[in-house]
């Protein structure tokens, strides 16, 4: 895999280690099906089980059978689950990153004990409910409600472009009180198997196919007291939780590239055309040579953000750079990755142009291409366009 730089030759034994037992995952046992799945809308559930064996679900938190590995460690491992497919490091960053971490983070030591272990070996699944039909940019608007009840609360409302929620066995659901709008979000952990609950799947996307999207519908839901976080009032909390998940993508990004650009090397190292192979034009080395430096660029970006993150430097404006940039990189590399691969790289033989239509949604999620370009301009300037 490009390393230009050679940054991996500072990797420490256990960095090392996890990454490489990533890569052997990924090439032995999901490779292989990855573009049926895609072409067919299916996500492989038999190894969600598997992938928390390895270790995949939240390994840089501690204690509950997480091993507290370091923060680049965790950044390597989703470089080479997107490398894969943008949908498997989805599946792994939202049972991690969105589900794990707020019951880590904000979560009481009985919510901790009963749910942790089960998701991080991969026995439950789980699902971040943040983003509504009429609120996605602005989810301070929500319209979702908890009304007090006795013994618990009282849940209305909808959420939707929610990853693993069809297959979730609990939801982390923001919401705020039903008689005061101005009240603070809180966050709730809602079992998927609760009367007034529904989970419907979202068929027919045209990007992330190999990744479970759904909704969670919520009517006149009740949840006991003990299923509230009691550790986080307000945006941070959801927000939080987010930029967890953002520094993961910024990782993730990067092995998408990276395999775009390994596939398109090799094609065009072996594609021969005028009796020479296409490696030896001048235009497609331009090319390749452009996709090399940006891809560089951006693990620059992840392995100064990564070392920020452990050292407790990092603020959510570096993490908004990181996610920006190295989506918007690894769209755009792809794309070139396939022009290389000419007519053949529209089929699924080969994955630039499926890591293309995965990153159309990346670029999308967990805030969009704009929003980080106004949280950058606020932070640069002083003034919130988007108040």
């Amino acid at each position: 895999m490009l390393d230009y730089y050679g940054l991996e030759a500072d990797l420490s034994e256990e960095e090392r280690m996890i990454q490489e037992s990533a890569r052997e995952f990924v090439d032995e046992t999901v490779r292989p099906d990855i573009g049926e799945h895609w072409i067919e809308g299916t996500f492989p559930r038999d190894l969600i089980p598997e992938m928390g064996e390895m270790g995949f679900y939240a390994p840089n938190l501690g204690g509950y059978g997480s091993p507290n590995v370091s923060e680049k460690a965790y950044g390597l491992l989703m470089q080479e689950l997107e490398a894969c497919d943008s949908g498997l490091r989805s599946m792994a960053s939202v049972q991690g990153a969105l589900v794990m971490y707020p019951i880590h983070a904000y979560g009481s030591e009985e919510q901790k004990e009963e749910w942790l272990p089960k998701l991080g070996s991969g026995e439950a699944v789980g699902c971040f409910g943040l983003t509504e039909p009429e609120h996605g940019s602005n989810p301070t608007a929500m319209e979702t409600r908890a009304e007090d009840a006795d013994g618990g609360y009282r849940l209305n409302g909808s959420k939707t472009w929610i990853t693993n929620s069809p297959i979730a066995d609990v939801a982390v659901v923001w919401a705020r009180d039903q008689t005061d709008p101005d009240t603070p979000v809180r966050g709730f952990l809602v079992e998927t198997d609760r009367d007034g609950v529904s989970t419907n799947k979202i068929t027919e996307k045209l990007s992330l196919r190999a990744s479970i999207t759904g909704e969670i519908g919520l009517n006149d839901v009740f949840v006991p007291e003990r299923n509230l976080l009691p550790g986080v009032e307000g945006m941070g909390g959801p927000l939080g939780c987010l930029t967890q998940a953002r520094y993961g993508i910024a990782w993730g990004a990067v092995g998408a590239a990276r395999d775009a650009f390994e596939t398109a090397r090799e094609y065009a190292t072996d594609r021969e055309q005028f009796g020479a192979p296409i490696a030896r034009f001048q235009l497609q080395q331009d090319k390749l040579a452009e996709m090399a430096t940006q891809i560089t660029l951006a693990q620059l970006l992840a392995h100064r953000l990564a070392d920020l993150k452990e050292r407790g430097d990092m603020r959510p404006q570096h993490v908004s750079m990181a996610k920006r940039n190295n989506v918007r990189m690894a769209r755009n590399q792809s794309r070139i990755a396939r022009e290389i691969l000419g007519g053949n790289g529209i089929t699924a033989d080969y994955s630039p142009m499926r890591h293309m239509a995965n990153l159309e949604t990346v670029y999308t999620y967990e805030g969009t291409h704009d929003i980080h370009t106004l949280i950058l301009g606020e932070d640069l300037t002083g003034f919130a366009a988007y108040e």
